[in-house]
């Protein structure tokens, strides 16, 4: 309780002239509400949507995006950080606009906003690295469907973005980032280039972040595309209901990731400070990854994903955060799936459960598993590749987690 009462009063200013604010649906909610003030009744940044970065394809000039992402938690102040982490040379966006979306590419009227960067309306981002916008005046709404809208006069060379979004969006090309219509946004994409992270400042200044780090089921594989059906989507949706501080929540997964080895995507310990630490108002990390590590036959063992556990655990104490793990699902079916690797796994959930060095557990493997075959998932919950969950299996993994574990102090 000693940080969250250091919190409470190194914010006792803001709360005196925090005041109320609505967050119901996207659909029953106003445009851009306005923010009282010059927006003093915000506390601190917090991430509201989040995608870990990678290396996409090639960048084109005098291209557009118009890129569709979900939030969790309601604030005002809107900021998007716009990453080149994967650039060979700058990246320059001469325009840049966030909206509401209406359905498709088309925004709601009146919603779409030109976003700047430290006043300026063109923002040149370094190779390897970010660029955060500057808050945009008006409170979004939690579970919004935001449309950041992005062109670039010269993009050339590797593009750094997510390449499963399981979301639809649009390019076009040439500049159509100011129009609200979806006249000139034909093409369909599905991957978010340039853009992995969304931040609001929510009316409760003590209001934190819950960041899920992990492979393709935290991405959200096998789950149904364009209805946010990932686990993390659901745990947003049960965290907007709940009487608890967590009410952001980003998606770290990346589909093939590995806890040790660089491949689909850097290693989870390679990226840790860049796609999880380093987002804003994040409290908790969820840790649920390392299936990948053990289905692909490199040699793995317990000893040595336990040790990138720690590795993992101690960083993240080191920034003030807590922890929390779930155990390693079942893949028995999966074409990679033989009892060597499935006997590590059983090794690691033991450690998970009783080893005593995370701040909290989850067991996603009890969940998922059936009680007939413990090495195998439960058909009810099986997307039919016998490694990744479908929609139930996913909201039966975020209904499972325990709440009052994520709102954590260290």
């Amino acid at each position: 309780m000693t940080g969250r009462f250091a919190r409470l009063l190194g914010l006792a200013a803001v709360l005196l002239s925090t005041v109320a604010c609505q967050t119901g649906p996207a659909q029953a909610a106003p445009v851009w509400m306005p923010s009282a003030g010059s927006g003093s009744a915000a506390g601190r940044s917090v991430v509201t949507w989040g995608a870990a970065a990678d290396r996409l394809g090639e960048g084109t000039a005098d291209r557009g995006y118009r890129l569709v992402v979900h939030t969790s938690v309601a604030g005002s102040g809107l900021r998007v950080r716009l990453s080149n982490a994967f650039g060979d040379r700058p990246l320059t966006l001469d325009s840049v606009y966030a909206g509401l979306r209406s359905q498709g590419a088309a925004l709601r009227p009146g919603s779409n906003r030109r976003l700047t960067f430290d006043g300026a309306r063109t923002v040149t981002v370094p190779a390897g690295a970010t660029a955060w916008s500057d808050p945009l005046p008006g409170t979004l709404p939690a579970g919004s469907d935001l449309v950041v809208s992005l062109h670039s006069p010269d993009a050339a060379g590797p593009a750094t973005g997510h390449g499963m979004a399981l979301q639809t969006s649009y390019t076009t090309q040439g500049d159509h980032t100011a129009e609200e219509s979806a006249a000139d946004w034909t093409d369909t994409i599905g991957s978010w280039w340039y853009l992995d992270s969304v931040s609001v400042r929510p009316p409760d200044p003590d209001t934190g972040a819950v960041v899920a780090l992990g492979d393709s089921i935290t991405d959200g594989w096998a789950s149904t595309g364009d209805l946010n059906r990932r686990w993390p989507d659901y745990l947003a949706r049960r965290l907007q209901k709940a009487h608890t501080e967590i009410k952001g929540v980003a998606d770290e997964g990346i589909s093939g990731n590995q806890v040790l080895a660089d491949g689909a995507g850097q290693a989870a310990v390679n990226r840790l400070d860049r796609d999880v630490l380093s987002q804003p108002g994040v409290r908790t990390v969820f840790l649920f990854e390392g299936v990948n590590d053990l289905k692909a036959h490199t040699g793995v063992t317990a000893a040595d994903l336990i040790a990138g556990y720690r590795e993992i655990v101690r960083r993240v104490h080191a920034a003030g955060k807590c922890v929390v793990a779930s155990t390693v699902g079942p893949f028995e079916g999966w074409p990679e799936w033989d009892p060597a690797g499935d006997a590590v796994r059983r090794q690691v959930n033991q450690y998970i459960r009783t080893g005593g060095e995370f701040d909290g557990i989850a067991d996603f493997d009890r969940i998922l598993r059936s009680p007939y075959d413990q090495a195998r998932m439960m058909p009810f919950l099986d997307s039919g590749d016998h490694l990744h969950p479908n929609d139930k299996g996913m909201q039966a993994m975020a209904d499972s987690v325990d709440l009052a574990s994520l709102d954590c102090d260290r």
